[in-house]
């Protein structure tokens, strides 16, 4: 009975009911109060048979909310809990095996830095003898630093992975532009020679119109003056047959004047030569013709450069045989075949054997330098120009001339050239240059050269220009 009457409601003095405010509120079982009438009220909701709070109630239905909400997001992760029993925290089995022993129980609140494990006191003292060990805090920090220090050159990596794709998109940004370029480039001299084929077919037509018109008319004239000779013997003819249809003594008494008139000679017509089409000078080799007269407009270039190795401050004309200094950097990309520290453009084409030579225009240029560099010459970084790195040259800087050896020779013109002749023995290990007008030689290197080189032009002048000079081009018929 008494476990019963503990289980019914109970006066609970003067405390108010937290629903209505009435001062008759009575002690529930668990702990709270509720006045009869709220409490009826609260059974018929809740449809309980025995006293029911609603505020145990309304606890029940949160914590089963939130329950599910956490559920919800923190599924597959341990978390924390609370036994309700004593009210200790405790951990799920994911947890507990990082924060507890699993042999001993214990709090695992050392590091064993020997082998690397969380560990217990008790685990210290028997399976851990003479290991150095640390608290957690401390050894996380360890860990941490040790994570940090491995994740520094990943992130520098990374870094150069970034770098790395953005010079990439960029390339391909620069590769759509330089083949538009191309392409327009390409067009214009294809339209050149088009317009000049346009205009030598005109003129082989029109000169074959005149040929025509020239000789139909010289036909005309035969014909006109063969016309009239016909005419005239038609009309004798005629004339003297007339004479002889009348009668005896009519022919007789005109007999004397028809004879007279048909003893007019008349010569043969001549043999008019030279009136057919010379076909032959309108169409014979006239491929080769029409490639001849070209060459008005063609010009070879022994030496064309290459703009992917010219300096970023340098600027190559469309025709690919001039240069420019700007002073100003481009955005161009930063390929393996540019090069970054010296003012200087590649020729296209490398040199292995055989002989070589192209004149170089410098005029008043103030700064400049003209040569040859071994294919595997750096690019990317910056040292004195010699032939031991692979470069050989001459230059004209600061208003003196120098041969780019290691002692820097000094070289003495009796006039300033304004063009340069660079002539390559590969096979003699021969690089002269010297002055185009007059074979002045200015400096001779002598090398054996073991591998390709490609001639090098550098011009740090901001008012004059390089230019390679056309050659000239000899038609030789076998």
């Amino acid at each position: 009975m008494a476990a019963s009457s503990e289980r019914l409601p109970q006066p609970a003095g003067n405390t108010l009911c937290p629903g209505c405010q009435s001062a008759e509120a009575l002690l529930l079982p668990c702990g709270h109060h509720l006045c009869q009438d709220c409490l009826t009220l609260c059974q018929g909701e809740l449809g309980q048979e025995q006293a029911g709070c609603t505020e145990c109630y309304g606890k029940k239905l949160l914590d089963s909310v939130l329950k599910g909400l956490m559920d919800s997001l923190f599924q597959g992760q341990p978390r924390r809990a609370v036994v309700p029993q004593t009210g200790e925290e405790c951990v799920d089995q994911g947890q507990a095996a990082l924060e507890r022993c699993s042999t001993h129980g214990e709090n695992l609140t050392r590091f064993c830095t020997d082998d690397e494990e969380l560990v217990c006191e008790v685990c210290l003292r028997e399976g851990h003898e003479g290991h150095d060990s640390c608290c957690t805090d401390e050894a996380a920090q360890d860990c941490k630093r040790e994570l940090r220090s491995a994740l520094r050159p990943l992130q520098e990596m990374l870094e150069v992975l970034n770098t790395a794709k953005q010079s990439c998109e960029e390339t391909t940004d620069y590769i759509k532009s330089q083949a538009r370029h191309t392409e327009r480039l390409i067009k214009e001299e294809f339209e050149k020679l088009r317009q000049f084929l346009g205009n030598e077919e005109a003129a082989a037509l029109n000169s074959l119109k005149e040929e025509e018109e020239q000789k139909t008319q010289k036909m005309k004239e035969q014909l006109d003056k063969l016309a009239g000779e016909i005419a005239s013997l038609a009309d004798t003819i005629n004339s003297a047959e007339e004479a002889m249809d009348t009668d005896d003594v009519t022919f007789l008494k005109n007999y004397i004047m028809t004879s007279e008139r048909t003893e007019c000679r008349v010569q043969k017509p001549d043999e008019v030569t030279d009136t057919l089409i010379d076909v032959a000078n309108h169409l014979g080799c006239i491929k080769f013709h029409v490639w001849d007269k070209m060459q008005t407009i063609i010009q070879y270039t022994p030496v064309v450069l290459d703009p992917n190795t010219a300096d970023i401050c340098l600027m190559v004309s469309d025709d690919l045989t001039t240069v420019h200094y700007s002073g100003e950097d481009q955005a161009l990309p930063d390929n393996p075949e540019r090069f970054s520290y010296y003012e200087c453009v590649l020729g296209s084409e490398g040199y292995n054997s055989g002989r070589h030579c192209w004149d170089v225009e410098v005029g008043d240029c103030s700064e400049w330098a003209l040569g040859v560099v071994s294919e595997t010459m750096q690019r990317k970084e910056w040292f004195p120009p010699n032939p031991e790195r692979g470069l050989w040259t001459i230059c004209l800087f600061a208003g003196e001339y120098h041969a780019r050896t290691t002692s820097s020779s000094s070289l003495t013109v009796k006039k300033k050239p304004h063009r340069v002749r660079v002539q390559l023995d590969y096979e003699r290990g021969r690089l002269t240059f010297s002055d185009a007008s007059d074979n002045t030689l200015l400096y001779k290197f002598k090398h054996k050269f073991t591998e390709t080189v490609y001639p090098y032009f550098s011009n740090t002048c901001k008012r004059h220009p390089l230019r390679i000079l056309t050659g000239k081009l000899l038609v030789i018929v076998d």
